[in-house]
């Protein structure tokens, strides 16, 4: 009889242990419970068994009691059955928190400690949450880009242009005209390369959230248009990157002074608006900061009325306006300072449509690992160049040192 039960007791406690083994590679929480119930039933035969031969009489050879899968101490009088909490360790706990925090799959109110969490326990009984978003510092990009002109020519090809024009003239019967000649130069693109690469370690790759690579990604590309948009109005000569706006000499009589020791003015407005050629007068708008635009809020003209207005559209965004022309703001310029330590350009007035910006490669955005390191590097490329087609419709506002 002894011998039976003991091999009874050795039989179920083998089919226990490899139901426990075959739990450790199950991904589903419906398999895992019905293991878990093969368990606690074995479990409970186990304990019977035990009690059987704790029964026996004395000189019956002694059975140690057997620890229970949860790793309690042995020597027992009984195995208990599995506990399914977060401190023992259980599986299907485990299983199902991972499902919770990887797909948002709730825990079974079974699997939850019956218990009532105080303030003081958040710290280590509630999980963290973190928020799938990651705060920094804003930038305003992307205003500048959707207005230019955009073009796809090759590296090298010319594009025609004329400033001279043929005049008509009135003649008297039978007589003829002066031949005149027309003269044309042309705007040539280069290929400038532009690249942005950020790294990212292997351990922040393999602990971090995907939000945190999403986010690699996205900078990436505002990079690169911040780059291009600060280049379209402070960009150097065209050497070395694109031409920028303010690098153009203005047409002679299409810049206005704001003296050392004056001020911004209604007065600078509508010399401004003078000196633009009424040929340009229908697309040209205002570049400036929200700064520089703040000076003009306030201002009226000789009739009382303001010159600076900031109306509501049909999207609710603010739509501003100086003396009815449209205004852009950007953070690529100077705002206006009452002293400067050399000549800045504050304001003007330009169609963008006159800026092209032709882009040999578009921006491709890449991802490699570093064979030496396991860094991940994502980096983005482009070849671009760009200048500006026509300067008659630029007018600047510069405030002298």
């Amino acid at each position: 009889m002894k011998d039976k039960l003991l091999k009874m007791l050795a039989a179920k406690k083998e089919a226990r242990d490899a139901k426990v083994a075959s739990a450790e590679t199950i991904e589903s929480v419906e398999e895992l419970r019905s293991i878990n119930g093969i368990v606690d039933a074995l479990n409970v035969e186990i304990r019977d068994l035990e009690d059987m031969i704790a029964k026996l009489p004395e000189d019956a050879p002694t059975v140690e009691r057997t620890a229970a899968v949860n790793g309690t101490t042995p020597g027992m009088v009984s195995a208990p059955i599995i506990e399914r909490t977060a401190e023992n360790g259980d599986m299907e706990y485990r299983k199902a928190f991972q499902q919770f925090i990887t797909r948002g799959t709730p825990i079974a109110p079974e699997l939850r400690t019956d218990a009532s969490t105080k303030t003081s326990d958040v710290g280590s009984v509630i999980p963290t949450a973190i928020a799938n978003r990651i705060i920094e510092k804003l930038e305003a990009t992307g205003m500048i880009l959707p207005l230019i002109t955009k073009t796809s020519f090759a590296s090298g090809v010319n594009i025609p242009t004329s400033s001279v024009k043929p005049v008509a003239t009135w003649v008297s019967e039978g007589a003829s005209s002066d031949k005149q000649k027309k003269t044309t130069s042309f705007i040539s693109f280069s290929a400038f390369k532009l690249r942005c690469e950020i790294s990212m370690s292997a351990e922040v790759g393999a602990m971090a959230l995907a939000i945190f690579e999403d986010k690699f990604v996205s900078q990436v590309v505002e990079a690169m248009v911040k780059k291009i948009e600060s280049t379209i109005f402070s960009g150097a000569d065209g050497t070395t990157s694109p031409k920028g706006i303010f690098a153009e000499t203005v047409v002679s009589g299409q810049n206005v002074d704001v003296a050392a020791n004056g001020k911004l003015e209604y007065q600078t407005l509508v010399d401004a608006e003078a000196a633009l050629p009424l040929a340009y007068e229908s697309e040209a708008l205002w570049h400036m900061t929200k700064k520089t635009f703040m000076g003009f809020i306030g201002m009226k003209d000789t009739a009382g009325q303001p010159i600076a207005r900031v109306n509501y559209g049909i999207s609710g965004a603010p739509e501003r306006t100086l003396l009815g022309r449209g205004v852009v703001l950007n953070e690529y310029m100077d705002s206006y300072a009452s002293t400067v330590v050399s000549d800045t350009i504050v304001a003007a007035i330009f169609n963008l449509k006159d800026y092209v910006l032709n882009t040999i490669y578009d921006m491709g955005v890449q991802k490699k690992q570093d064979w030496d390191t396991e860094d991940m590097l994502t980096k983005a490329v482009m070849s671009v160049d760009g200048k500006v087609v026509d300067k008659n419709s630029l007018v600047t506002v510069t405030k002298k040192a």
